[in-house]
């Protein structure tokens, strides 16, 4: 799950190019995207797009429903669920209890619907309330459906009062740098993926890259996009170079041949278990990208 593209749920168009976009995951949006007058069109024309295309796509189709405060949750669901999404994005998550309440009427759905229970998994973004933020380690087993979490700074800012969520170099500032961070720490604690949030200028592909790299660099393993030109990016982004699959695969294969021990050296440099794990965890990644070890 490197690439997860946005795709407003009632633009066919758009519908259309997002599915041929290559990314890993389309997210086909219910929330944000779609004005309140047009919530009920956009459930329809997503639906239908769905039932009619999904055979034609490689990706993963999660869908974005409207958050639990809205009372569109289940309209959201009852129109979404029969067309056998993979996953649910589940914006403005407070807390592990809203996975849990998520998780409730998934399994009702499911069942309705004769879909295999807990086939469908869910995606919280963590960030964009200050409980949220706040709440963050309370996803560490909140439900067997958990994906991932990933994290946004749009709606905290609006819901902090924050002008603005980066600077005049157009790095974050300290309280989006404490929610990306609360992101990564959350999601190695419930052993999800990390996935990064968006970059709102898609025209500025340097800085993009540049965002993707510093991305990988600390831990995340994928990065929301906004438009299809990103996803080629991210995917170069978050995938594992074959020097770096060469180097992981030495690493633990020098630990099985000397019976798994703290510590083995590989050309005159020394490795131990974090590095054995990290190793581990890039292997896992690049098979997932179709990678050759």
């Amino acid at each position: 799950m490197r690439s997860l593209l946005f795709v407003p749920g009632d633009s066919e168009r758009k519908l259309e190019k997002g599915f041929g976009a290559g990314a890993d995951v389309i997210i086909v949006d219910l929330e944000d995207s779609v004005a309140p007058q047009n919530k009920a069109a956009a459930r329809d024309v997503a639906a239908r797009f769905i039932g009619e295309r999904r055979a034609l796509t490689s990706s993963a189709i999660y869908i974005r429903i409207n958050d639990l405060s809205t009372g569109l949750t289940d309209d959201d669901l009852a129109k979404l669920i029969p067309a056998r999404p993979d996953g649910i994005m589940l914006p403005k998550s407070n807390s592990g209890q809203d996975v849990q309440q998520l998780a409730a009427k998934l399994r009702v759905r499911e069942a309705e619907n004769g879909l295999p229970d807990g086939s469908i998994r869910i995606l919280p973004i963590v960030t964009e309330t200050p409980a949220g933020v706040l709440a963050a380690a309370t996803y560490v087993g909140a439900s067997a459906r958990l994906v991932g979490l990933t994290w946004g700074a749009e709606d905290l800012s609006a819901a902090i009062g924050a002008r603005s969520a980066r600077d005049e170099h157009g790095r974050y500032t300290d309280v989006f740098r404490l929610a990306r961070t609360m992101t990564i720490l959350a999601a190695g604690a419930a052993e999800v993926a990390a996935i990064d949030t968006v970059f709102p200028n898609f025209r500025d592909m340097a800085a993009f890259a540049a965002e993707c790299a510093e991305a990988e660099r600390d831990g995340f393993t994928g990065k929301m996009a906004i438009h299809p030109d990103q996803v080629a990016v991210i995917n170069g982004a978050f995938t594992p170079s074959a020097e770096a699959v060469k180097q992981s695969a030495a690493i633990v294969a020098a630990f099985e041949a000397a019976g798994n021990p703290g510590v083995v050296g590989i050309d005159g440099k020394m490795y131990d278990r974090p590095h054995l794990r990290l190793a581990e965890r890039l292997l896992v990644r690049a098979k997932a990208a179709g990678v050759p070890a």
